[in-house]
């Protein structure tokens, strides 16, 4: 169900379906629905990367330090979408919280956020297709598996499974509880056999030194490093952890499922993250794990190639299903922020046979293959990282917001600890953003002033408040 929300000045109003979504969602559901939307390029590609460029074996200790501020950004998402719907989206929270201006802000940050985590995912998902056909014995050539900065021509896999995924939501994509946790399943067994297999291959002098680039410290270029840097950029692992907030509707006791569905999903996938992490490092040398596709990549070292095979079909399968909901999630985003004057009428249409907005389905795909095949996998991580960080920021806030100017609004789940638990969200969130490279900061903030520039030259002209 898409639910359009309409404001004026004092009223909310929601257009919805005839009917409301029928409450069917277990705490088990909901721990589920967290646990399929955390695991995938988190576990299966950054984890090597953080741990070659900034942390070392003390990565364990960034995944550690990320998870408690998603977890008060959490039990802030569930608040807010227990009170004011089941939209489940940071632009509309924000939208009641703060007004217009404030919700297109976030809208058009969430377009980062979404589209930049699909491009992402894409390179990891393209590491491990490689390493599969490498497995087979058909590797693709460097030119076509890497992007123009890391020495390559161009990500063609990561390019084209886009494009595929492209026309599955034009065609019209549904989901389900059950499936959901079909694939979950899938994706522990591909943990538990790299598990087996690491377990006995342990060398304990990898370990060491285990905090090679200290807590942080900003490099003469401007990148940073440390198990702090490290946090700001395995943050993306726990992205999607806010699925679990948007079945507020479908939840059948919100009140009590929906922190236990959030807190449990986070505690369980750091649990797994931190197992991982430090039997990868464990493995093979820090140093070596580098690449697109590093579990696959420490089995082929220690040459156990079924394994990594094995492995690399269970990712890449896992992968595709976050891929499919972050791209859906980000044509969804747009086509509220169009029906609310925000953005363009053009993306404003529903294609009458297939069902899905086409037109928004086709830019966004363009775009995001674009970024696939031509931008190395560090770079996209962090611009995911500082766009869903501010997200969470301005989530946490909302709560203070609401509670103030709201105090009578119907709350099934309030965080509990007062004003804590969101002020906490903001600082750690807040932190974590400061962590990042300057650079990285640099695109963020060009991207915001691109935005504004939309919102004062068309959105404030075309909005529905300003028509009202």
């Amino acid at each position: 169900m898409t639910l359009q929300i309409f404001r004026t000045k004092n009223v909310i109003s929601h257009e919805e379906t005839e009917h409301g979504l029928k409450r069917c969602l277990s705490a088990w559901d909901l721990a589920f629905l967290g646990i399929g939307a955390i695991i995938g390029t988190g576990i299966f590609v950054l984890t090597g990367v953080a741990a070659a460029t900034q942390s070392g074996p003390a990565v364990v200790l960034s995944f550690i330090i990320a998870g408690f501020a998603c977890t008060f950004a959490a039990l802030a998402y569930a608040e807010l979408s227990a009170a004011i719907g089941g939209c489940g989206s940071a632009y509309g929270y924000s939208y009641v919280a703060f007004g217009e201006v404030w919700a297109f802000i976030i809208g058009w940050d969430l377009l980062l956020e979404y589209s930049v985590s699909v491009a992402t995912v894409a390179v990891g998902w393209s590491g491990y297709f490689n390493n599969a056909l490498t497995a087979m014995g058909i590797p693709l050539p460097m030119l076509l598996t890497k992007a123009p900065k890391d020495g390559g021509f161009i990500n063609l896999p990561a390019f084209l499974i886009i494009l595929a995924l492209m026309g599955l939501l034009i065609a019209g994509v549904k989901h389900s509880a059950k499936a959901n946790n079909a694939m979950v399943f899938v994706k522990l067994i591909t943990i538990t056999v790299f598990v087996g297999v690491a377990i006995f291959n342990i060398h304990p002098e990898n370990w060491q030194p285990f905090m090679p680039f200290g807590w942080f410290q900003t490099l003469p270029d401007g990148k940073t490093t440390g198990v702090l840097a490290g946090a700001s950029l395995v943050f993306f692992a726990y992205v999607g952890f806010d699925a679990v907030s948007t079945a507020a509707e479908e939840a059948q006791h919100p009140q009590r499922d929906l922190p236990v569905g959030i807190v449990s999903s986070l505690a369980f996938c750091t649990v797994i993250y931190i197992i991982v992490a430090g039997l990868l490092t464990g493995v093979v040398p820090y140093t070596d794990l580098n690449v697109p596709s590093p579990v696959a990549h420490a089995l082929q070292q220690l040459g156990i190639n079924w394994a990594s095979a094995l492995i690399s079909t269970g990712v890449i399968a896992g992968l595709t299903t976050v891929m499919l909901v972050l791209y859906y999630g980000l044509t969804r985003i747009i086509l509220a922020m169009s029906r609310d004057g925000l953005l363009s009428s053009l993306f404003d249409h529903v294609h009458p046979s297939t069902q899905t907005p086409v037109r928004i389905i086709v830019v966004c795909g363009l775009v995001i293959a674009t970024m696939a095949g031509l931008m190395p996998l560090n770079t996209l991580a962090e611009l995911v990282n500082i766009g869903t960080l501010a997200a969470f920021v301005l989530v946490c806030l909302g709560v203070i917001v609401l509670r103030i100017s709201k105090p009578d609004m119907h709350r099934p789940f309030r965080a509990p600890f007062g004003y804590t638990l969101p002020v906490l969200g903001m600082l750690s969130c807040s932190a974590l953003m400061a962590f990042l490279p300057v650079m990285t900061w640099l695109r963020f903030v060009v991207w915001l002033v691109i935005g504004l520039i939309v919102y004062f030259t068309y959105s404030v002209h075309h909005s529905k408040m300003a028509q009202a």
